[in-house]
């Protein structure tokens, strides 16, 4: 969508496109999907708007299939219980709707409908706050400069005067806090904020979630970390910082590639360092980068240069080779991209 007119904005949340209210609510069978490995942000927006349908007495279901969950945030789909999607389910829908995914070949609908044309045609509403999004709903809702999708699912269900539960509260909570790292990244905008205070009103378990969120590792999880620390390197003239985790590293903590997300902070730590990447092959043979950065320094572009995509500053890649392999063309390219940042 080019052009469209809005909702009344309400409170200083994000005005939602009328199309986007009228799409949800022509749906009777919807399903919800959002990307490979979700994180909080994917799972709150994808559970919070679930239920806000259910309430409705919409027939929705989510995608999410099995070993989608991490460790760490499994406890939101208990908190959630959302009726998931079969094969069958996916025949049967009307219509989809698509959150915090950039492209359409990250919809986590697993590995046998991934092969199909799972939509088939069919009315799909993508709502996303990645400035790459390709667009590929038939309604598109994309706000680059959104902290979270969470934020813009809260906006929807304010200017559709739906009811906010305290379990919906505290899934779109967690979604705006990690997605804006504690609320201390740049992305921590007035509208954000605004969205976090209006929720925490609505009931979100603030400290619970700061529990389960920061505060509750499991063993293998921080055996993880671990490893992460003792692999993290300098490189450039030490303004970027990089770590990695191989296969055999991951599997061997107890962990899967779906508790792969904020371990990036561990480079990202360090003082002085402007560029940060995080290399892991959480699948044999596939290494995924996550690039951060800082300052002036944006990484969009770079992550690009490897059929990427992402924000600015955040931004993300996945090579068809293992981890050696990968950082070896990565990490010369992010030395020579580093040399703009320094003129």
């Amino acid at each position: 969508m080019e052009s469209q007119a809005a909702a009344p904005l309400k409170s200083g949340f994000h005005p939602v496109p009328t199309e986007v209210i009228d799409f949800l609510l022509a749906r009777e069978r919807p399903i919800v999907i959002s990307h490979v490995v979700p994180d909080a942000d994917a799972l709150g927006s994808m559970l919070g708007l679930t239920g806000a349908l259910i309430g409705r007495g919409v027939a929705a279901k989510v995608s999410l299939p099995a070993g989608s969950l991490s460790q760490r945030l499994a406890f939101l789909g208990d908190w959630a219980k959302p009726p998931v999607a079969s094969a069958a389910d996916f025949a049967r829908a009307d219509g989809f709707i698509v959150v915090d995914t950039a492209k359409n070949d990250r919809c986590n609908v697993g590995p046998d409908l991934k092969a199909t044309d799972w939509s088939a045609g069919r009315p799909l509403l993508n709502i996303d706050h990645h400035a790459t999004n390709t667009q590929f709903g038939t309604v598109n809702w994309i706000v680059g400069t959104a902290g979270s999708t969470t934020e813009l699912v809260h906006a929807i269900l304010r200017a559709g005067s739906w009811t906010i539960t305290p379990v919906m509260a505290s899934l779109l909570y967690a979604g705006i806090q990690t997605d804006t790292l504690g609320f201390s990244l740049p992305t921590t905008t007035p509208s954000a904020l605004r969205a976090a205070a209006d929720l925490v009103a609505c009931g979100a378990d603030v400290g619970e979630l700061g529990e389960r969120l920061c505060r509750s590792q499991r063993k293998s999880e921080f055996d993880l970390l671990r490893i992460i620390y003792a692999n993290t390197r300098l490189a450039g003239e030490g303004d970027i910082a990089y770590s990695s985790a191989s296969f055999d590293e991951i599997h061997g903590a107890g962990c899967t590639a779906a508790d792969i997300d904020d371990q990036i902070n561990v480079p990202r730590s360090l003082d002085g360092v402007r560029l940060a990447l995080l290399f892991t092959e959480g699948r044999k043979g596939k290494t995924r980068i996550n690039f951060r950065s800082s300052g002036k320094v944006t990484v969009l572009e770079l992550a690009a240069q490897f059929d990427g995509g992402g924000h600015a500053q955040a931004a993300g890649a996945i090579l068809d080779c293992g981890l050696d392999c990968a950082i070896e063309k990565v990490i010369p390219a992010a030395v020579e991209f580093m040399k703009r940042f320094r003129q």
